[in-house]
């Protein structure tokens, strides 16, 4: 079964591949999806993280394989069901599920925020809520997921020390990123790096109601100097985000940059497309403030 093979849909559409786990459902985006195999036996990895089930090759690629169970904290799974195989961050992993349900088409719009009993804090690990024929699936932030047990494929600090001193800058820069932890670490990373004057949103629509007011106000050029973009956020995605700037006389000028995990070379394709200026795959946090005094004209 190979999800991306499937046919292409318009910039607000979403495949939802949905999965079980016990009796809870699940979904992951297709987008992160390479391919779907039957279980099978790994080798253990001593000392490592409690969710990390061990390695295998399935083919002539090394994976580590994660109990989703384990990291949710729901028990632990059997030496059976399936591997959702998955590319993003530049990592290759492997999900341990029960069984998968089916591909579903819907459209970021229908995803709901978490609620209260959900959890909507940094260690939230639910990106949104969707109904779907009656029953509601949780889509899962797997960034979160692998960050827990791996931190460093959240956002290379490394990289910013390499930068060396800074400059302050107070360029207003606008950050559309619906992960609290991810939306905090930017700000401070960026803020390290010398940019003081951040405004961020949970999602692309909270952004650009943002971005339309100032223009109406006539504070554009006072507020927004730049943006940067998640791709997945509830409510409003980041492409969407993308299409509604560069497609609006009055904004298409302001530099945007798609910083997100799902930055593989046909999602490149698609930013590129809808008019994005850079695009950077997390976690090079480096890359993208150096991207951000490319195009804001930093200077030291």
């Amino acid at each position: 079964m190979e999800p991306g093979s499937a046919n292409n849909h318009e910039e607000k559409e979403l495949q939802l591949l949905e999965f079980k786990l016990g009796e809870y459902r699940y979904g992951i985006n297709v987008a992160k999806v390479k391919e779907i195999i039957t279980y099978q036996p790994t080798t253990p990895v001593p000392l490592s993280h409690p969710g990390v089930e061990g390695i295998f090759m399935p083919r002539d690629e090394m994976l580590t394989a994660i109990d989703l169970k384990v990291c949710l904290g729901i028990g632990q799974s059997e030496p059976t069901g399936s591997y959702i195989l998955t590319n993003f961050n530049k990592l290759h992993i492997a999900f341990h599920v029960d069984s998968i349900v089916g591909i579903h088409d819907v459209t970021w719009a229908d995803i709901m925020k978490p609620g209260a009993a959900t959890g909507t804090g940094e260690d939230s690990v639910t990106i949104g809520v969707i109904k779907y024929e009656g029953r509601l699936i949780n889509l899962l932030d797997f960034e979160k997921i692998v960050g827990v047990i791996s931190p460093s494929t959240t956002l290379d600090m490394d990289q910013l020390e390499s930068l060396g001193p800074r400059s302050r800058n107070d360029i207003p820069i606008i950050l559309a990123e619906d992960s609290q932890l991810l939306n905090r670490l930017i700000v401070e990373s960026l803020e390290s790096a010398g940019y003081d004057n951040i405004r961020h949103f949970e999602n692309g629509k909270d952004a650009y109601d943002f971005i339309l007011k100032c223009a109406d106000e006539g504070m554009l050029a006072h507020r927004v100097g730049c943006i940067i973009t998640d791709i997945e956020m509830p409510v409003m995605d980041g492409h969407t985000f993308t299409k509604l700037v560069k497609s609006n006389g009055k904004t298409s000028h302001i530099p945007l940059i798609i910083f997100s995990s799902l930055v593989n070379d046909e999602m490149r394709k698609k930013g590129e497309k809808l008019g994005a200026d850079r695009q950077v795959s997390k976690p090079e946090i480096g890359s993208l403030v150096s991207i951000i005094d490319e195009l804001v004209g930093y200077e030291e």
